[in-house]
C-alpha cells in the first residue's frame, strides 16, 4: 500500500487532471476492503423542502447504491444510511410562503421521497428524519456534550432583525444593492451581477425578503466552533493521509484550508429545529449544519436497535470503513466541518473516503428547482413504468464524476435503444429464444471446446476484476462500461460463431455455443445486479438462476446442463422519439409558465421616496459604445470604452451572462455619467449603465427611442 501511495504522488506532479484514470493492476490495488469488519455508508440527507430530481441521483444516490450493492454481493456487513433534513430557514419560509406549519412541509417531502427512493430501487437499510425523537435527542446530547467539555465559544454580535416578523435574518434573506457594482437585488451573501463576496451590513438599502421591511440591528448571543484549532490536523488528515480521494474533493478542502479556518456559529436564532439544550438559548436552535450530518448517526441508532446490533460499532470501531457520498455543494461540511465534530467528540472514526460528484446538468441548463427545470424522480418513475435501470444507466454512464456533465431526453433515448436494448437485451434474447428454439428451453450440454470458445471463457473470467476494480476506487462510468462490453463479447461470440446457420449441421456443437452465450448470461445477471438490480432480478427469473455471490461471476457452470429456462421477455424496450419530444416540450412550457407567473408577480418594490432636487443631480446623457472585452478572472464582469459625448470613458458593468463584448459595440445606451468612480476588479470605474431587469431575470439596455446624438441629456 506505501508503494501505491508513492506511485500516485509521483505520478500527480506531471498529470494531476488525469490522476482519477490511473488503473493500477490488481495487485496494486486498494485492498483496503479486506481489512475492514464492516461498512458504515451515508448518503446525503436531501432536503425535504421539495422532491428529488436527476441532479439528486446522479450525484449522489445512485453511486451510493450501486457501492452498497457492490458491498453486500461480496458477503459484506453494510449499513446504507439515509434519512429527510427536516430543520432549517428554508423549511420555515415555505411553510409561511403555503400558510402551513413547518411539520406539514416535512411530512409532505418526506413521504414523498421515501416512497421515490423505494420505487427506484435505492437499497437502504434505513430512510429516516431529523425531526425524529431519536435524532432531536442524539444531536441534543451530542452538542452538550461538546459544551460541557468546552469545544464551543460564546460570542455576541449585532445582526439583523425583521422587526413585523420578529425575527433574526439569515444572510440569504436579506436583499439590497451592491456596494460593488449597484445592483439592486444583491443577496447578503452574495451579488449575482458582479460576483461579490458580501455581509449583509455592506449593502445599500437592506430589505427584509420576509416583509419587505427595513431590518434593524440587534444583538444575539451564539456558540461558535473553533474551525482554526483543527486546521493543522484537517490538512494533515486530508491533504497527506487521504492523496487517495478524487482530485475535485481534494482540491476543494485544499482551497478552503488556504484561505486559513475560523469559527463558525452552530446555533441560529429560529423557531424551527431542535432547541440548542444549554441556559440562556431560549429561542435558538441547533445550526441545520450542525444537526443534519447527526441524522446519520440517529439514523443507525434506529436501525441497529430494530436489528438487535451495536450502532457504536458501525461509528466508533477502527475496523469500520465510514464512507459520505455527496455532491459537491457539501464537500466542505462532509470532509472539514463535520469531521472536526467528530474528532472534538473524541469517539468517533473519520470517513475514509468522500468520493463527491460535480453537478448534472439539463438539456445545457443548470436545474433549477425555483425554476422548475428539473426531471423529478416521482414524476419520471409515473410517466416512465418500469424503467427504473434506464434512468440508473444512463444517470451512471453519464455521471459528473470529475466535471460538471449534461442530462439530454436525446442521450437518454440513444443509450437506452443504442446500449441497452441493442447490446445487453439484443445477447440474453438472442440466447434464450434459440435455446428454446433448438433445445426445448433447456440448458444444453457443453460438448469439446475449441479455440474460440477458450477465447470467450479466458475473457469473461476477467470481467468481475476489471468491474470489482473500477467500484472499489469509485470509478462508476467505468465499471459500468466494463459491464457492457461483458455484453459486448457475447452478441460477438454468437455473430462469430453463428448457431443459427449451425444448427444444421452439427447440433451438438450449436450445443456448446448456447451452453456458453447462457452462461454469460448467467454472469450478466451477478455483475449487473448493483447497476441495473430490476434487470438483473428479470433475468435471474428467465433463467431460473439459483441464488449466486459476486465470486461466482465468470465461471461456466453457473448454469445446469438440463435446466429449464422460462420463456424470453424482453429486458429493454426501443423509446421512440414521440416519447422525448414531448418531455423535452414539457420542460420548455413549464419554464415559459414559471416565466410568465414571475412576471405578473413579481415586481420589484418601488424605493425609498426621494424629491425633485435629488432627481436633477442625476446627470443622464445618451452614449455609444466604442469597445467591449471581458474582464480577466471574471465570468459576469464586462468593460467598456463608451462615447459619453463628454468624453470617452471606461465603465464596467456585470452583465457578461446576458451580452456578448460583440452585440454591445456600437449600441446606443444610456450613461449616468456623474456616479462617482469606483474600483470593480482594479479597473476605475466611470460611470454607470443602466439595464432593465425582466422578471425571469433577463437584461434589456435602457436605449433612446429614434435617433439620438451621443451626450444628449435625458431628463
Amino acid at each position: 500500500m506505501h508503494f501505491f501511495l508513492c506511485l500516485i504522488r509521483s505520478i500527480s506532479v506531471d498529470r494531476p487532471t488525469h490522476l482519477f484514470l490511473y488503473l493500477p493492476p490488481i495487485s496494486m490495488r486498494d485492498m483496503s476492503n479486506k481489512n475492514y469488519n464492516r461498512f458504515t455508508l451515508t448518503a446525503a440527507l436531501p432536503y425535504a423542502n421539495g422532491p428529488v430530481h436527476i441532479g439528486h441521483l446522479a450525484g449522489v444516490y445512485v453511486p451510493a447504491d450501486i457501492y452498497a450493492r457492490f458491498l453486500r454481493q461480496q458477503g459484506k456487513d453494510v449499513a446504507f444510511i439515509c434519512g429527510s433534513d427536516e430543520h432549517g430557514v428554508a423549511i420555515e419560509l415555505r411553510a409561511r410562503k403555503e400558510g402551513v406549519t413547518p411539520q406539514q412541509v416535512v411530512d409532505k417531502y418526506h413521504n414523498q421521497i421515501k416512497n421515490s427512493f423505494e420505487q427506484f430501487g435505492i437499497s437502504f437499510d434505513i430512510y429516516s428524519r431529523t425531526s425524529s425523537e431519536t435524532h432531536h435527542k442524539t444531536a441534543s446530547d451530542y452538542f452538550k456534550k461538546l459544551y460541557d467539555n468546552g469545544k464551543f465559544e460564546e460570542h455576541s454580535s449585532e445582526q439583523f432583525y425583521d422587526q413585523k416578523e420578529k425575527q433574526f435574518l439569515a444572510d440569504r434573506y436579506i436583499k439590497g444593492t451592491c456596494p460593488t457594482c449597484s445592483f439592486p437585488e444583491a443577496y447578503g451573501d452574495q451579488c449575482e451581477s458582479c460576483g461579490s463576496t458580501l455581509s449583509p451590513a455592506e449593502l445599500i438599502n437592506p430589505k427584509s425578503m420576509l416583509s419587505g421591511e427595513s431590518p434593524i440591528m440587534k444583538e444575539t448571543k451564539h456558540w461558535y466552533f473553533p474551525l482554526n484549532e483543527y486546521e493543522d490536523w484537517l490538512r494533515q488528515w486530508i491533504l497527506e493521509d487521504h492523496k487517495e480521494w478524487k482530485s475535485n474533493v481534494a482540491g476543494q478542502c485544499k482551497s478552503w484550508l488556504d484561505n486559513g479556518l475560523r469559527p463558525r456559529p452552530m446555533t441560529r436564532d429560529l423557531d424551527w429545529g431542535i432547541p440548542v439544550p444549554v441556559e440562556g438559548a431560549e429561542g435558538k436552535v441547533l445550526y441545520v449544519w450542525f444537526d443534519a450530518p447527526i441524522g446519520y448517526i440517529s439514523a443507525t441508532k434506529d436501525w441497529a436497535a430494530d436489528k438487535g446490533k451495536n450502532w457504536e460499532d458501525y461509528w466508533k470501531k477502527e475496523d469500520t470503513r465510514l464512507i459520505h457520498f455527496i455532491g459537491k455543494d457539501n464537500i466542505v461540511f462532509h470532509c472539514v466541518i463535520f469531521p472536526a465534530l467528530l474528532k472534538a467528540d473524541g469517539e468517533y472514526i473519520m470517513p475514509d473516503n468522500v468520493p463527491a460528484n460535480e453537478f448534472l446538468n439539463l438539456e445545457s441548463n443548470k436545474i433549477s428547482t425555483s425554476r422548475n427545470w428539473a426531471v423529478w424522480l416521482h414524476e419520471y418513475l409515473a410517466e416512465f413504468p418500469e424503467k427504473q435501470d434506464v434512468l440508473r444507466y444512463v444517470l451512471t454512464a453519464n455521471a459528473p464524476e470529475t466535471k460538471d456533465n449534461d442530462f439530454t431526453w436525446k442521450d437518454f433515448q440513444s443509450r437506452n435503444n443504442s446500449e441497452l436494448v441493442a447490446i445487453f437485451g439484443n445477447f440474453v434474447n438472442r440466447a434464450v429464444v434459440l435455446t428454446h428454439k433448438f433445445f426445448e428451453g433447456k440448458i444444453p450440454v457443453r460438448g469439446v471446446l475449441d479455440g474460440r470458445d477458450q477465447e470467450v471463457i479466458d475473457e469473461i473470467k476477467t470481467f468481475r476484476d476489471k468491474i470489482e476494480t473500477s467500484l472499489e476506487q469509485f470509478r462508476f462510468r467505468e465499471a459500468l462500461n466494463h459491464l457492457m462490453d461483458l455484453a459486448r463479447v457475447g452478441n460477438k461470440y454468437l455473430a462469430d460463431t453463428e448457431p443459427w446457420k449451425l444448427i444444421k449441421t452439427d447440433e451438438t456443437r450449436v450445443a456448446t455455443i448456447m451452453n456458453l452465450a447462457l452462461q454469460i448470461a448467467g454472469s450478466l445477471t451477478i455483475l449487473s445486479e448493483p447497476f441495473l438490480p430490476f434487470t438483473s432480478e428479470k433475468l435471474r427469473g428467465m433463467l431460473n438462476q439459483e441464488n449466486t455471490k459476486w465470486s461466482d461471476a465468470g465461471s461456466i457452470d453457473l448454469l445446469t446442463e438440463g435446466q429449464k429456462i422460462d420463456e424470453p421477455v424482453l429486458l429493454f424496450e426501443k423509446i421512440e422519439d414521440k416519447v422525448v419530444e414531448e418531455q423535452v416540450q414539457k420542460l420548455m412550457d413549464t419554464k415559459k409558465a414559471n416565466e410568465a407567473e414571475a412576471s405578473a408577480t413579481k415586481v420589484t418594490p418601488a424605493k425609498e421616496e426621494m424629491t425633485f432636487d435629488d432627481f436633477m443631480k442625476m446627470d443622464l446623457r445618451v452614449g455609444e459604445i466604442k469597445t467591449a472585452e471581458k474582464v480577466e478572472k471574471s465570468n459576469k464582469l464586462l468593460k467598456f470604452t463608451v462615447d459619453t459625448g463628454l468624453d470617452q470613458r471606461t465603465i464596467v458593468s456585470g452583465i457578461a451572462k446576458h451580452f456578448t463584448p460583440e452585440e454591445m459595440i456600437g449600441k446606443k445606451v444610456t450613461v449616468l455619467v456623474n456616479l462617482a468612480p469606483r474600483k470593480i476588479m482594479g479597473i476605475e470605474s466611470q460611470g454607470m449603465l443602466l439595464f432593465a431587469e425582466n422578471a425571469d431575470g433577463s437584461l434589456k439596455a435602457v436605449t433612446p427611442n429614434g435617433e439620438a446624438d451621443n451626450g444628449a441629456t435625458i431628463s
